[in-house]
């Protein structure tokens, strides 16, 4: 099997040189031709040009820094591809750019899976990316071998862009959660706390004892809200606390009044009752969508990856 690499930067030459680590016969090609210096006294062979590349690889991945870089380098591949040739592009892409690229592909015969990574810089040297990607199942797992390389927790997602979304989920809910932890905890230190023991004693709540994802397991995959676990009106209680004492130190809440502002939508509603995760409902009300998920297949995921032992509902500590 034959691989090549496009993009040698902070991220792809790491992932390159892990295919050539795991003894992958790879090509590269990059903007930088000195960049490709360790992959190629590692055994790797330049390609002068990504066509030349795609005429001589199986698969082809990329990892580039901006939408004009991945659609030239896509199109140049096509342009020599083989039916059956596969583009693993790496980079957070435009769904709308991917749909396009994906149209051309198929109508030539060959494949572009959308395969965005997580990890960092770290993980990328270490080889323990989490590799996300959508597209053509049977080219997912005939090219398994050269993603395993770079990555420790490999998923094929679905069919195309379904990888790529994943990774707009990722990144989108990182930042919405550190906009929030970084507000509250901004109001714990004006209200006098010392920053490092509240950070140590926070870890050891409820929330700070399980994995980011894992509480969407409980209520919100299942879609069972009924009977709670813990009341909707306990928590408005609570964060009406939050954001009296914001207004009295003079911090501003943004995120955890808009969070009010839900709240105070659903006990409106006669929700106050329901399990607090019934506020979730709200944001699959203004999307036009309805989450309900069979718990057995809830239940697999977390044998298949089981959460952190400290977790008070599903920990086996």
């Amino acid at each position: 099997m034959q691989y090549g690499f496009v993009g040698l930067g902070v991220m792809g030459r790491h992932m390159a040189m892990n295919m050539l680590k795991a003894g992958l016969s790879v090509m590269v090609n990059d903007i930088d031709r000195k960049a490709a210096d360790p992959h190629l006294a590692r055994g790797a062979t330049w390609a002068g040009s990504v066509a030349e590349m795609a005429a001589a690889c199986d698969a082809v991945f990329t990892c580039l820094p901006n939408f004009a870089a991945i659609e030239a380098v896509a199109m140049e591949a096509l342009s020599t591809a083989k039916p059956g040739f596969a583009l693993f592009e790496t980079s957070t892409n435009s769904t709308t750019l991917l749909h396009k690229l994906h149209a051309a592909y198929e109508a030539k015969g060959a494949m572009l899976l959308d395969a965005p990574i997580s990890g960092g810089a770290s993980g990328a040297e270490s080889g323990r990316l989490a590799i996300w990607v959508g597209g053509d199942r049977a080219a997912f797992d005939r090219f398994k071998p050269a993603l395993d390389a770079m990555g420790e927790h490999v998923t094929h997602v679905g069919a195309s862009s379904a990888g790529l979304v994943t990774k707009i989920v990722h990144n989108a809910s990182s930042q919405a959660m550190q906009a929030a932890l970084a507000e509250v905890f901004t109001l714990g230190v004006k209200a006098g706390a010392d920053p490092v023991s509240l950070w140590q004693a926070i870890r050891q709540g409820v929330i700070g004892r399980r994995r980011s994802f894992d509480g969407l397991s409980d209520e919100f995959l299942p879609g069972q809200y009924d009977p709670p676990v813990a009341h909707l009106r306990i928590v408005y209680k609570d964060t009406l606390v939050a954001t009296e004492l914001g207004r009295e130190l003079g911090v501003p809440l943004r995120i955890t009044n808009l969070a009010f502002a839900d709240l105070q939508e659903a006990m409106a509603r006669g929700w106050g009752e329901r399990d607090s995760r019934s506020v979730m409902l709200l944001a699959q009300e203004r999307a036009g969508v309805k989450i309900a998920e069979d718990r057995a297949r809830i239940k697999a995921v977390l044998d298949a990856d089981p959460p952190a032992p400290t977790d008070v509902r599903h920990g086996r500590a």
